[in-house]
């Protein structure tokens, strides 16, 4: 497989084959004393650009390179969840706080609506 970048790891699937994925975000738990990393394959997506998301726990290593394990345990996945529900939401929330072209700022008019820009 081909070098990776720093936002990128290999997974090994149900079936044995090698996986490139990228990294969403990474979470540590206090509770659960563990870090995660939450990924999804590369260039993976569907008719109406919906991904699939996986979550593994790691042990971080020194060469960068960490152990993915498994999360069996289904109160752990429902943390995960809501983990995973707070960082869509905050890149939802970011991403309404950037203009990307209302139109008020389309056409010249007002923007005061417009949560982005508010001029």
């Amino acid at each position: 497989m081909a070098e990776l970048e720093d936002n990128q790891l290999v997974f090994i699937d149900d079936k044995g084959n090698e996986v490139l994925c990228e990294i969403i975000f990474t979470y540590e738990s206090v509770e659960y004393k563990k870090n995660y990393v939450f990924f999804k394959p590369v260039g993976a997506s569907d008719e109406d650009d919906n991904i699939e998301v996986s979550c593994a726990s790691y042990i971080p290593q020194e060469d960068g390179i960490g152990e993915l394990n498994e999360i069996t345990d289904d109160a752990e996945w429902d943390m995960l969840s809501e983990v995973f529900d707070s960082y869509i939401q905050e890149e939802v929330d970011e991403d309404e706080l950037n203009c990307e072209g209302c139109p008020g700022c389309d056409d010249g008019g007002d923007c005061s609506g417009c949560p982005g820009c508010g001029n």
